[in-house]
């Protein structure tokens, strides 16, 4: 059983960026468009098309205006023809302007009674204008006349029907594939009566690349027939989060799911506290082993300092075992691992429901991953005698890569200038000096040879037309995970005047909810992951990220073929971008569309491949007839 029903969750309320939507304007800053915000929660308002028809229709009306008054010396003998002929259509035509003013009006005070209260703190919290303590300039934008035409193609298609395949799986193999790592393999032996020791493991990084060494240590422990300690987590002075795994995951469900192939125990014994592990040679590093290490490597190198010391302790784990080649077992406990034993702590899952039903508007669970990351606090069914009038509305995440770290290191341009340059220059030398000494012995690589090899993350303009070539509507309600955006609300500008439905986590939910959360970077990442994976449709533009591997991994186990992912190819997308000054729209779509769903073919993983981003192996799922 759930728990009680709790009352219908309020939807945010929109965020109108611009008011004239369709028109050639982009500087207008989010704190700009909208001039006062309600923190009143409402439904989503589609709108904007009106005030374009109503500009167009004023336009029009005036050029005939001047017309008239240039005409009235030639004309003047058939003055009195001229105005009865005309003096119908004439009275009608105002009739129509008085109208559209009306209905303008109407509209835009609706807007103002349900403004998103994101509208004045989007900047605040995720989106920050400061890099360096120096506000960032308006950026420049790169592809004005896609903007344009998305713009108007847009506001064309608002009201009508899409079809709803956007929202599914272009490919029905995909729903063939089935979750069946938790079951036993034929050859499956137990656990082994004698341990070899005790393995200790301190992982590092935020959530995904804890998550990823959490079950990378559990499959080592299993290799090396050792006990395993609940893993710990290295304090970072980037994620500054001193989180540790019961903080995050649920440790008697996460020792309970594996305990038929790895002992767990909570403690190191007693009698191991007192050994200087350094010491004894049992302190083992990164740097001993090679990554992406195999099974032969732990074999060699780990094995019999274990059988000698009786403990051995991974410091700073991470990526430090391969794909491929592996043991099935051992492969099939990773799956394990990752989709069944790490269970989200019930505070975690509480607090995620309630994200999760704000921005569906709907209290039920839909599907397994509903059960499996959100648990008992999501209902199977609507109670008896209560009756849902209307469906889950329909969401898309959007994981943007664009933090300063990241576009620094990519040493590529976004049409800031040289103001730009020089800026993301010092954030380099100042928090990448390798990187400054290594490219002195390279050979310099253009911007533009950068871009063309797909190695540029997406901008926020750049994925508001992935979306808009794709077909997603002006309305669509979008949900952003990520960090700081580089060069904040000007930079997102571009997105939000296509897409302005666009919220985060620190928007749906209220200060007081947030606040357990909000000093552990860790545990706001469990957020995104669970709104992410719960989404109709997520979207990545780098998928090259932990999230976005992680999250795409767990749609793709728990999706039934129903949760469509967008992985833009980024050297494909700079390709088709060579000829955004001339593309036609429709065309531009169609390579987009092309791009997105050749990304999206259904076939089992690759050799070498990650088994938590593409667990279609036999090790992972089962392929049904």
């Amino acid at each position: 059983m759930g728990k009680p029903r709790s009352p219908r969750s309020p939807r945010p309320d929109i965020v109108i960026n611009d008011a004239s939507f369709g028109v050639k304007d982009y500087q207008i800053r989010l704190s700009e468009a909208v001039p006062g915000s309600d923190p009143s929660l409402g439904r989503r308002i589609l709108g904007g098309e009106c005030h374009l028809n109503k500009t167009i229709l004023l336009h029009g009306l005036n050029k005939d205006t001047v017309k008239c008054n240039a005409c009235k010396g030639v004309y003047g003998g058939k003055k009195q023809t001229w105005f009865r002929r005309h003096l119908r259509p004439a009275a009608f035509t105002i009739g129509l302007v008085v109208l559209f003013v009306l209905l303008d009006s109407l509209m835009f005070s609706n807007f103002d009674s349900v403004n998103l209260r994101s509208s004045s703190k989007l900047g605040a919290s995720l989106v920050k204008d400061v890099v360096h303590g120096n506000q960032t300039k308006s950026s420049a934008l790169m592809y004005e006349r896609l903007l344009n035409l998305a713009s108007g193609v847009l506001a064309e298609k608002q009201f009508k029907h899409d079809g709803g395949n956007l929202w599914k799986e272009p490919y029905q193999q995909a729903s063939v594939w089935k979750p069946c790592a938790h079951g036993k393999s034929p050859e499956y032996k137990g656990i082994p009566r004698k341990s070899n020791g005790i393995v200790l493991v301190s992982a590092n990084g935020g959530l995904n690349q804890q998550r990823v060494a959490i079950c990378n240590i559990v499959a080592v422990a299993s290799l090396l027939n050792a006990t395993l300690v609940i893993p710990r987590f290295l304090y970072s002075n980037v994620w500054k989060d001193p989180s540790q795994f019961g903080d995050i995951y649920q440790e008697e469900y996460f020792i309970n799911t594996l305990k038929d192939d790895v002992a767990i125990v909570k403690e190191l014994p007693p009698h191991l506290e007192s050994l200087d592990l350094e010491a004894i040679g049992s302190l083992i590093t990164d740097s001993d082993l090679v990554k992406e290490a195999k099974p032969d490597d732990y074999i060699r190198q780990v094995l019999p300092l274990l059988s000698r010391n009786g403990v051995v302790h991974f410091l700073g784990y991470g990526n430090r075992l391969g794909f491929d080649p592996i043991p099935s077992q051992l492969q099939k406990l990773r799956c394990k691992c990752n989709f069944h034993a790490l269970k989200f702590v019930p505070r975690i899952q509480e607090t995620g429901s309630l994200l999760v039903r704000r921005i569906r508007r709907y209290d039920w669970s839909r599907n397994m991953l509903d059960r499996q990351l959100l648990g008992n606090f999501m209902l199977d069914n609507p109670l008896r005698g209560q009756h849902v009038i209307e469906g889950p509305s329909k969401y898309l995440a959007l994981h943007l890569r664009f933090e300063v770290d990241m576009v620094a290191y990519s040493l590529c341009e976004f049409g800031g200038g040289e103001n730009e340059k020089k800026e993301l220059q010092a954030y380099r030398e100042a928090h990448f000096p390798l990187l400054i000494e290594r490219l002195k012995a390279l050979k310099p690589t253009s911007a533009a040879e950068l871009r063309l090899s797909g190695r540029c993350p997406l901008t926020p303009e750049e994925a508001a037309l992935v979306l808009a070539g794709l077909g997603f509507k002006h309305g669509t309600y979008i949900y952003l995970a990520g960090s700081h955006i580089y060069g904040g609300q000007s930079r997102m500008q571009p997105f939000t005047s296509l897409y302005p439905n666009l919220v985060t986590k620190e928007d749906l939910l209220t200060p007081s909810e947030l606040e357990p959360f909000r000093n552990f970077s860790s545990q706001m990442a469990a957020l995104d992951f669970i709104a992410c994976a719960t989404a109709d449709v997520f979207a990545m533009t780098d998928s090259g990220s932990q999230l976005s591997s992680l999250v795409s991994g767990f749609r793709t186990y728990f999706g039934g073929g129903n949760a469509p992912t967008l992985r833009p190819n980024k050297k494909r997308f700079a390709a088709i971008m060579l000829e955004n000054r001339t593309i036609e729209w429709k065309r531009f779509g169609d390579r987009v569309k092309k791009m997105i769903e050749e990304g999206q073919r259904v076939q089992p993983r690759g050799y070498g491949r990650s088994i938590y981003r593409q667990p279609r192996s036999p090790e992972c799922m089962c392929k049904s007839q």
